[in-house]
């Protein structure tokens, strides 16, 4: 799917705390991290054979995943806020991932937290969410990891088919594998964990439900692909791809030639496999619903045709007896106005899903 269009003026990380407290609480929380302060660049700290001690001044980053991936360099945004480079061997490269720590948040606690991952849309980055969402005031109250991983211009959060070569893109053994290691060895995540994305990223959530069973409670897609086998969808896939320079067979494959690799990364195709996980699905008319600084034809363009996949997608899941809430066919379109709209209005039930077990609770 084509990425977000119409996109508003960045957003600087930061909190609305202001005064002594918020000060004090952000000094507590960089210091939790051990990460220096008052340098003007980033605050790095190489994994060494047995880690930097876990004392002041150095952010203890030992932990690696089980194939290698480590946290390399920590870099602090705001009172919250941290960029991580992560040394991924699945992508065979150096990776941004933002991350807002939930206040209170410590390294040596013997607590552990549940874990929002928000995944980009096409033609974006890791720094979309906090740069066009107030999600991190949103998240302000909230005992909630919330983590940004890149996730390419056009990657579609899937490990490449790329006619079997070894050095394909392998994103989703990067957030599934070695990301979720990390968060859970290094920055303290718990096995309560919550996916949402858009456009692009919406297709990611659902996969990575579907193909993961029982990891996520609760996953969201907002305005995402259902059903990459809808003619429509497959034409937005092959543009997306051609735009950044990829040929897009390198992702799946030819859906004639490949279509056992097709149907493994459709979520319309493994709708037994989302029984346990609680289903978000939303996607607007495409009609201007009044949220737009400017007209936008493109907007509504990509937007218009995902209402009825979705639609019957959610039927599918109903009758599977899968839990799964909507908000289909308002006004709307392919933007981020009404993603940080729908962000708002879904983020009690991820809360819910994430402090109940099993994602229990009442949609």
């Amino acid at each position: 799917m084509s990425g977000p269009t119409a996109p508003r003026a960045a957003r600087r990380p930061g909190g609305r705390r202001t005064g002594r407290a918020r000060r004090v609480r952000a000094l507590l929380l960089a210091g939790a991290l051990l990460l220096p302060l008052g340098t003007a660049g980033p605050a790095a700290a190489e994994s060494g054979a047995a880690g930097p001690a876990a004392e002041s001044g150095a952010v203890t980053v030992a932990a690696r995943a089980d194939d290698g991936a480590r946290i390399t360099r920590v870099e602090r945004l705001g009172d919250r806020v941290f960029d991580l480079m992560v040394a991924s061997p699945a992508m065979r490269a150096t990776l941004p991932v933002r991350v807002i720590l939930p206040w209170g948040w410590r390294q040596t606690s013997s607590r552990t937290y549940p874990v929002l991952y928000l995944l980009q849309g096409a033609a974006d980055d890791y720094t979309s969410w906090t740069r066009e969402t107030d999600v991190e005031e949103l998240s302000d109250g909230a005992d909630v990891l919330v983590v940004m991983p890149e996730g390419g211009r056009a990657g579609f959060y899937t490990d490449w088919w790329d006619h079997g070569r070894s050095t394909a893109p392998r994103w989703e053994t990067f957030h599934t594998v070695e990301l979720r290691q990390l968060v859970e060895r290094v920055l303290r995540g718990g096995d309560a964990r919550a996916v949402v994305g858009l456009s692009e990223g919406g297709l990611g959530a659902l996969n990575y439900a579907a193909r993961h069973p029982g990891v996520y409670r609760f996953a969201g897609s907002l305005s995402g692909i259902v059903d990459i086998s809808d003619p429509l969808m497959r034409l937005f896939i092959a543009g997306t791809c051609l735009r950044e320079h990829i040929d897009p067979v390198r992702l799946w494959g030819l859906p004639t030639r490949q279509r056992r690799i097709w149907d493994a990364h459709n979520p319309s195709r493994m709708v037994s496999r989302f029984k346990g996980t609680w289903v978000h699905l939303y996607a607007a008319s495409g009609a201007p619903g009044g949220l737009e600084d400017t007209l936008n034809p493109a907007g509504s363009l990509l937007e218009r045709p995902l209402g009825p996949p979705t639609r019957a997608f959610a039927g599918a899941l109903r009758r599977a007896g899968v839990r799964v809430t909507t908000r289909l066919f308002g006004p709307g379109t392919h933007s981020w106005p009404y993603w940080q709209r729908e962000l708002h209005r879904i983020w009690p039930s991820v809360l819910t899903a994430l402090v109940t077990p099993a994602g229990g609770g009442r949609p």
